[in-house]
């Protein structure tokens, strides 16, 4: 058998967020929200997969989002490249699911809380020596926790998980694997294959399982996701390049610059322009001259 890379917006999607993938997501959530405590017995996935009709990025470009049994919102996302205004982008979902909760005149009361729950495919704070960050309210001076816990960011850094397969021990473990692991498999461990759970996602990223439209859906985002990859290398090491002779600090912001306007150009065949800026951080402004100037130069 052959496994399909979770890491993709489409796979990740399929696995995590069909309405086939409750009992999936209830698991996946339990072990990295709750240290593998079943405190999630029932969820409603707020915007389930389908499957793409239109071969492009818009399809999959939403994240999972579910509404657990207490009333808390979750917004669950794999982030696989470093893009200019992704944290900012994480802050704002957060803070819009929280505001959009409530109707004119009606109570704030009646919020619930939100988590907004992000594996990285990179390092994000290489500072914090531990795999898992989880980010709330509190005071600037004193670190006093804030009174309500509404808010909360909670990130997990795939690339510090290294464990192999004998060292796993807990469900936040076997999922981590999964996700880092599963296109290198051509069988479900047999520690994992006891979870009912995993060996279901491992079914639904089984190659063998997707419809030619998907297939082809998987190869148009992995292509989309090396291409970039490559593009934020090149910039970055042009950057590099630069600051040994006009000064680092500067260079590296020179590179950050052209990865940011080489990913943005790559997306106008894919996107529109106001996804462009979602995706990039340029304004729409700017997004429009960057087209206009490709349009003289074809």
């Amino acid at each position: 058998m052959r496994f399909i890379s979770p890491k993709t917006d489409f796979a990740f999607k399929k696995i995590f967020g069909s309405e086939q993938s409750h009992d999936v997501l209830i698991s996946f959530l339990n072990a990295m929200l709750y240290n593998g405590d079943r405190k999630i017995s029932q969820l409603e996935i707020l915007n389930p997969y389908l499957t793409p009709r239109i071969r492009g990025v818009k399809d999959t470009y939403l994240d999972v989002k579910a509404k657990l049994d207490n009333g808390t919102s979750v917004i669950i996302e794999m982030q696989v490249l470093n893009i200019e205004g992704f944290e900012k982008r994480i802050l704002y979902n957060a803070a819009k699911a929280y505001s959009i909760q409530l109707g004119i005149g009606q109570s704030y009361s009646l919020l619930n809380p939100v988590i907004a729950l992000t594996i990285t495919d990179f390092v994000m704070f290489p500072e914090i020596n531990q795999l898992t960050s989880r980010f709330i309210l509190k005071e600037k001076d004193f670190l006093i926790d804030y009174p309500i816990y509404d808010l909360e960011l909670v990130f997990v850094e795939l690339p510090k998980f290294d464990k192999a397969i004998t060292d796993l021990e807990t469900m936040a473990d076997k999922w981590l694997y999964f996700l880092k692991h599963a296109i290198d498999l051509d069988v479900v461990p047999e520690s994992m294959n006891l979870v009912p759970e995993i060996r279901q996602a491992f079914e639904f990223a089984r190659e063998g399982n997707l419809s030619p439209e998907e297939l082809d859906e998987l190869e148009h985002q992995e292509f989309f996701i090396q291409d970039h990859r490559n593009a934020i290398i090149k910039a970055l090491k042009q950057g590099e390049k630069k600051g040994l002779e006009q000064g680092l600090e500067q260079g590296l912001e020179q590179g950050k610059t052209e990865a940011t306007l080489a990913m943005a150009t790559k997306l106008l065949d894919l996107l529109d322009d106001a996804a462009v800026s979602h995706a990039t951080g340029l304004s729409l402004p700017e997004i429009a001259k960057l087209r206009s100037m490709r349009s003289q130069h074809q």
